[in-house]
């Protein structure tokens, strides 16, 4: 079976703000407003990723705090898991 790669969700948009990244959920609409700082830019999220990848460049901290803030947009339905062929 294939690895599981995550993606933002069709009805949903991010955008960078000054704080860091602002995600909009249409189907709500809901808002979440993450203090990324420039951790993570928007564009991260345009393409299918697997669920442990992150930006280079980042620490042991940072990519821990990344790796639980993706887990969290994974349970509120920003991103969605889906098989990797």
């Amino acid at each position: 079976m294939a690895a599981a790669g995550i993606k933002l969700h069709p009805a949903c948009r991010v955008r960078q703000e000054g704080f860091g990244l602002l995600f909009y959920d249409s189907r709500g609409p809901r808002l979440l407003f993450a203090a990324t700082g420039k951790l993570l830019a928007p564009d991260f999220f345009e393409t299918e990723r697997r669920k442990d990848e992150l930006p280079a460049g980042l620490n042991a901290q940072q990519q821990s705090v990344l790796q639980n803030f993706i887990t969290k947009l994974l349970e509120r339905g920003f991103l969605r898991e889906q098989p990797v062929c």
